[in-house]
């Protein structure tokens, strides 16, 4: 019988490799190449091994109780949790340094405890004395959370299994560590095995799990990828350092919609939740000026209107600079490409600065036709009129093709007061919301009746 053939993998990055070598191909890490053990035997495979006990298997349409939801009476939170928490889950928060996770956190636990529910905060990060005193400037010292301060994977088991919490918050996953696993904290070894005792233990006891994660430069959270599948909600708490919102972004939810958001302000006293983000980042518009748009969009099942402002200035750099913030610079790129192919319109020459309104940050495609408006608006010295609101898809063609919840994004601006809307063709609407809608077809015809150009 053939012998399975030794693996080896590297501790650091998880590149997986032939043979061992001191230093690591693909990371270039020294000393981070570790052997692995071979998979056992399958059972009843004719490989020696015992058989295993059949699966009860059971029809798709086998009907099953919803399950079961605890609200933290924080409205926000309780939203991108798809409706509030569930019990044996894992839940992953990412986020920047110093962006607010374990103020959020603390308050959450806080929230659930005040609730009844046994709640347990590992932090990992900070000393018990330093959680305390957070907890005291937010006005958190009377809530009911046990609270602890350890890095031992084993003890914290230990402790879990002891106190069979309703939710525990480890604050954070990186610096977690097993005494099985012989490679440092933060090692990718380390987090897998961090992870999984911790999401096994949620799924065995019925214990929800919240893990705090780092993030890279790249803004993706640190660590093998197969942590982010493991689990069963990831969230990304975003937010610029300059403004005082926060951002917390559902990017995968098995127990409500992806893509959520909560709005959140960091004040003295902790992070405060923002009812009506629309109003939130509009309140500090004033008069109509040149390169800014509105646009409607949505986020999760939540309408929101956020500012779009360009500045387009004569460039003295053989490489004119593209600055973009709040939005895809590739998008940006592309839609300055069709605006010079198709329009006519061309950006040579000029610097373009792209910025979204308080901090937020746009993904959906929607926000294509907001953000020529915004930039042919700036590079024009045209304003758009201050009630209009923008919303669409341009294609390579130049064509504007229509997007979702169309009549959502209305409702959204005329609560507002905004009356004037313009979309692509094809768009549905009902007429309910009362405001006035031109609908085009091409971004030829948009730049020549706004701007008279193309």
């Amino acid at each position: 019988m053939a012998k399975s053939a030794p693996s080896f993998r590297c501790s650091e990055c998880g590149a997986t490799h032939a043979k061992w070598s001191g230093r690591c191909e693909a990371c270039g890490a020294w000393n981070s190449i570790v052997e692995e053990s071979p998979l056992s035997k399958v059972p009843g495979s004719g490989l020696g091994g015992a058989k295993g006990k059949l699966i009860q298997l059971s029809a798709l349409d086998t009907k099953e109780a919803p399950p079961k939801r605890a609200l933290a009476g924080m409205p926000e939170l309780d939203r991108v949790l798809g409706g509030g928490l569930v019990a044996a889950s894992a839940i992953l928060v990412g986020g920047d340094p110093g962006i607010g996770k374990s103020t959020l956190l603390l308050q959450a636990a806080a929230a659930f405890a005040r609730t009844g529910l046994k709640t347990l905060y590992i932090s990992g990060e900070e000393a018990a004395s330093q959680v305390r005193m957070r907890a005291a400037r937010l006005g958190l010292a009377d809530a009911p959370v046990g609270l602890g301060a350890e890095t031992s994977l084993r003890d914290i088991l230990t402790t879990l299994e002891a106190e069979r919490p309703d939710l525990v918050v480890i604050d954070s996953i990186q610096t977690m560590w097993s005494d099985r696993v012989e490679s440092a904290p933060g090692s990718v070894s380390q987090l897998r095995a961090a992870a999984h005792e911790l999401v096994s233990f949620a799924k065995r006891r019925g214990t929800a799990v919240i893990l705090v994660g780092h993030v890279t430069k790249d803004g993706q959270i640190a660590g093998p990828r197969v942590i982010e599948h493991m689990v069963d909600t990831v969230l990304y708490f975003e937010g610029e350092r300059g403004h005082q919102f926060r951002i917390l972004r559902a990017v995968k939810n098995r127990f409500g919609p992806a893509s959520e958001i909560g709005v959140f302000e960091m004040t003295g006293a902790g992070l405060a939740e923002v009812a009506n983000p629309s109003a939130l980042f509009l309140s500090e518009r004033g008069q109509a000026a040149p390169g800014s748009a509105v646009f409607a969009g949505i986020e999760g099942t939540r309408p929101v209107l956020t500012e779009i402002q360009a500045l387009v200035a004569p460039s003295s750099l053989a490489s004119p600079r593209r600055t973009v913030v709040g939005l895809d610079s590739g998008r940006i790129s592309t839609i300055l490409a069709v605006l010079e192919s198709r329009c006519g319109i061309p950006f040579t020459g000029l610097d373009v600065f792209l910025n979204v309104a308080g901090g937020m940050k746009v993904i959906e495609p929607a926000a294509d036709l907001a953000a020529a408006a915004a930039l042919l608006s700036a590079r024009e010295d045209t304003a758009l009129p201050a009630d209009m609101v923008i919303f669409g898809e341009i294609s390579l063609s130049g064509a504007l093709r229509p997007v979702g919840q169309a009549e959502n994004r209305l409702k959204e601006a005329a609560k507002l007061g905004f009356s004037q809307a313009i979309a692509p063709t094809g768009t549905k609407t009902d007429g309910t919301t009362g405001m006035s809608m031109r609908k085009l077809g091409d971004l030829v015809t948009f730049t020549g009746e706004m701007f008279g150009a193309g």
